[in-house]
Formats: C-alpha cells, sequence, structure tokens
C-alpha cells in the first residue's frame, strides 16, 4: 500500500486548511498572527518533504535528521527554517505557494512571524 502524501492534492481543500494570511490583520506579536503562520509552515514542510531529493537538501541544509525534526514540529525555529528554506530557493518558493494556494509573499511573511 503507498503511503499518502502529508497535504493531499485536493483544490478544493487548501482554502479550507491553509489560513489566508492576507485576510487577516498582520500583526507579528499576536498569537493568531504566529498561529495561522505555524499552520501554514506546517503545510510548506509537508509540501517540502513530498520530494525525496528536495527533503535530503532541507535536512543537510538545516543540519535537521527526521528524529530532530519530528521532535521540533511545535518549534517556531522548526518551522521557520522550512520556510526560510523556500525562500532562499525562488523555484521551490513559487512552486510551494501554488501548491498552497497562497503568495510567495505569504509564506515570507509567516517566516518573519515565526522567528519575530
Amino acid at each position: 500500500m503507498l503511503a499518502r502524501p502529508i497535504i493531499p492534492n485536493y483544490p478544493d481543500t487548501k482554502a479550507a486548511t491553509i489560513p489566508q494570511l492576507s485576510d487577516h490583520p498582520r500583526d507579528p506579536a499576536s498569537p493568531d498572527a504566529v498561529t495561522r503562520a505555524a499552520t501554514l509552515a506546517l503545510a510548506a514542510l509537508g509540501w517540502l518533504l513530498q520530494d525525496e531529493e528536495r527533503a535530503a537538501r532541507y535536512l543537510d541544509l538545516t543540519g535537521l535528521d527526521p528524529d530532530s525534526l519530528r521532535a521540533g514540529l511545535d518549534s517556531p525555529q522548526v518551522l521557520g527554517s522550512a520556510l526560510e528554506f523556500l525562500a532562499n530557493y525562488e523555484p521551490d518558493l513559487i512552486r510551494a505557494a501554488e501548491a498552497l494556494a497562497v503568495t510567495p509573499e505569504e509564506l515570507i511573511a509567516a517566516q518573519k512571524d515565526l522567528t519575530a
């Protein structure tokens, strides 16, 4: 049996599962902004990990291993590292934004909210 992807690729569910950061006033200090950013970062991380080569590059560049990544899923630093990784390679940033039905700017804003 094949494993299901972390983030299903169903267009009708993206808007329901990914908070639209542009729909909310952006106050990086607010708990809601951090929660929205963390949710978006988890979705982006799921997208990032769907490709083995991209996942290996992320783990190599961050120094994380699968166990430390799992242990850090509630850490703003780990979540922010996934968004920073995407921000540093524009083709992945654009593809991730398209897959998650957000703008690249929203991914960047989420990364800033997590690391503020």
